[in-house]
Parts: structure tokens; C-alpha cells; sequence
């Protein structure tokens, strides 16, 4: 871990990173590739030591209120944001101002600041975006080692609907030989059903790769299936996109699900919802006294 003086901390549509890089250590994760020009090891993670400082200041200076969004490129709930809890003092300050948030995490330590997300939603709007790849307890030890599995990731879920916490899940990626047969698409599907889940994110039953993410990607695979990524490679060669044979036949069986079950899946209207900040409510005035 490191620190860095940043001169910003909000893109252009809102978007917020305070750490780069992560600990996770997903083999499949796209933020390892080298066209973000890391300068640094992916687990040697770069810390924006003036990022609350930079948020305030920020939202301090909007003319209109907004939804702020995290976790992009990396997970605002790491192992180091125990000690740090840099994100936890970032939604403070959403708080403070009255700016809505949606948060992405694989993490269940985002349970420590169920305060806050429930303070931001009852002003204004929160939104908890959860990844979600295999159903498969094992596999997901496997393919996400140092993150809580998908089983706590669904009890999460569970516990933000009993705060009425919309949520978002992603269904990213779902890779080609491991995630892509029904019954782990059914195992997601009821999760995010019990769950009452807002909308899920499938934008295929495929996997992304790039050079950098790659390497890692079959270096690890390797490990636990031998021949499994001389089966990438056989298959898919340097292709970014990996899409499972049984794509369409998974994705009609997705979408059907989610309609039957009134889960939004469209990923256009999904990030359209995101990105609304809720327009103010004016209390009618009678015209009568």
C-alpha cells in the first residue's frame, strides 16, 4: 500500500475511485490489463490520501445535486479499508451533502456502513451494485479467493432489502467451461430473486480479456484446472471477447426469468435508473384554508 496526493477525485459523470488496484485477487479482473497504465503491482494498492478532502471540496462547489458513483476499477471495500475507512468518510461527506450514491462491491464489509447507505437513501437515493459469478461455492473460492463468497453475498443482499437498499446485480462475467450452465444461472437467478433485487447486469454469458489481465488469467486457471487454458486459448485465441457456446440459449433463459420475476434487465433502462437523482418533492399547497 502507498499513498498519492491526487488533483481530483470525481470524473466526468460522477464517477469515484479512492483507492487503485485491489486485493481481492479475482483471476478474471480486467482492471490487471495494461491499457489503465498501472505504474504499480496490482495488490500494491495506491491510496488517494486527499480524496475526502477533494470529494468536499467537489460537491461543496456543484450547482445540482447528483448521484455519485464508486468501484469502477476497484472495490471501496478492500482489506484496507478496514484501517483506512476511506470510503466510509466519502460517504459522510455524500451524506452531508445531500448527494444520492450507488456503491459497487464484492465485499461484505460494506455491512459496517449500513448507517450511512440508509441515511443517503432516506435523503435522497442509495443504489448497492453486487457482483455475482458462480453459484458454486468452491468454484467462487477458487476464482475470487479473498472476498467473501456468493453465498454471504446473497445474505448481504437480503439484509439491504430489509432496509428497502435498492440493489443491482452483476452477472460479470460468467466464464466459458465454469459459469456457463443453467444450473448456475438458475443458482444466481433465485438469489437475486429472495433477494428482491432491482435489476440484474448480464451483458453476456462470456468473459472479457485483455493483454496483462490475460496472462494472469491463464496463470491462475492453471493452477486449478490444468488444460484449462490451453482450452481458451484453442478456442478464442487473443479474441477480447470470450462468449459461451450456450450463450443465446442462457440469455433467453435470462431474460425470461427476470421478466416472469419483474427483475429489470435491460441494461439501458438499468443505468438509466442508476444515474437519476430523485427530483425534490414540493408539498401541494391548498388552495383552501
Amino acid at each position: 500500500m502507498h499513498f498519492v496526493e491526487a488533483k481530483g477525485i470525481l470524473s466526468n459523470k460522477n464517477g469515484m475511485n479512492i483507492y487503485r488496484g485491489c486485493t481481492h485477487g479475482c483471476i478474471y479482473c480486467d482492471s490487471r490489463s495494461n491499457c489503465y497504465q498501472m505504474q504499480h503491482d496490482f495488490e500494491d494498492i495506491e491510496v488517494k490520501k486527499n480524496a475526502v478532502m477533494l470529494l468536499e471540496h467537489a460537491l461543496s462547489h456543484k450547482r445540482k445535486k447528483c448521484m455519485i458513483r464508486t468501484g469502477a476499477m476497484c472495490d471501496p471495500y478492500m482489506h484496507c479499508e478496514e484501517k483506512l475507512q476511506m470510503t466510509r468518510r466519502c460517504l459522510e461527506v455524500i451524506a452531508r451533502y445531500g448527494y444520492g450514491l450507488s456503491i459497487q462491491t464484492k465485499s461484505d464489509r460494506i455491512l459496517r456502513d449500513i448507517d450511512l447507505l440508509n441515511e443517503i437513501h432516506n435523503q435522497s437515493k442509495c443504489i448497492v451494485e453486487i457482483t455475482m459469478t458462480t453459484y458454486n461455492e468452491e468454484l467462487c473460492k477458487i476464482i475470487e479467493p479473498r472476498v467473501c463468497t456468493t453465498k454471504r453475498r446473497y445474505e448481504v443482499l437480503k439484509i439491504l432489502d430489509e432496509y428497502k437498499i435498492p440493489t443491482i446485480v452483476w452477472f460479470s462475467p460468467l466464464l466459458p467451461f465454469l459459469c456457463d450452465t443453467k444450473e448456475n444461472l438458475r443458482g444466481l437467478l433465485d438469489y437475486c430473486i429472495d433477494a428482491h433485487v432491482k435489476g440484474i447486469i448480464c451483458f453476456g454469458i462470456a468473459t472479457t480479456m485483455r493483454e496483462g489481465s490475460r496472462e494472469y488469467f491463464y496463470r491462475e486457471l492453471e493452477k486449478s484446472f490444468p488444460q484449462m487454458s490451453k482450452r481458451y486459448q484453442k478456442k478464442y485465441g487473443y479474441a477480447y471477447e470470450c462468449v459461451s457456446d450456450n450463450h443465446e440459449q442462457l440469455m433467453a433463459f435470462f431474460h425470461e426469468e427476470c421478466e416472469k420475476h419483474g427483475i429489470m434487465h435491460n441494461t439501458d433502462k438499468i443505468f438509466s435508473y442508476i444515474e437519476a437523482f430523485p427530483e425534490p418533492q414540493y408539498e401541494q399547497l391548498s388552495l383552501f384554508v
